[in-house]
């Protein structure tokens, strides 16, 4: 199986209401913004971005009570949006709260 797993500390931007799939599951669509400098060919880049994301199950559950501006250590893999689309979402596996 080829590797596909994004890591990421981000703020919780902005979130949707939580709704459930066909098959009974909660999901909950979101919006990360993260910030930070990296080194590429030896030089300091800054890298700003948002990000669409998707929590699935209990973690959507539990990322619908968090207060938007929350910090979040989050892991998952990238997915298209929708079938056939090239534009690509977060789907987040786990989180955890990063208390600042």
């Amino acid at each position: 199986m080829a590797a596909n797993r994004v890591e990421l500390q981000a703020l919780l931007v902005q979130r949707e209401s939580l709704r459930f799939s066909p098959a009974g599951i909660p999901i909950l669509g979101a919006t990360l913004a993260h910030s930070s400098e990296q080194s590429e060919a030896g030089s300091a880049r800054k890298v700003e971005l948002e990000l669409a994301a998707v929590f699935a199950g209990k973690s959507a559950e539990a990322a619908s009570r968090l207060a938007l501006g929350s910090m979040l250590a989050v892991s998952g893999f990238l997915a298209p949006r929708r079938k056939r689309s090239k534009v690509l979402s977060l789907h987040v596996t786990e989180f955890e709260l990063i208390e600042v």
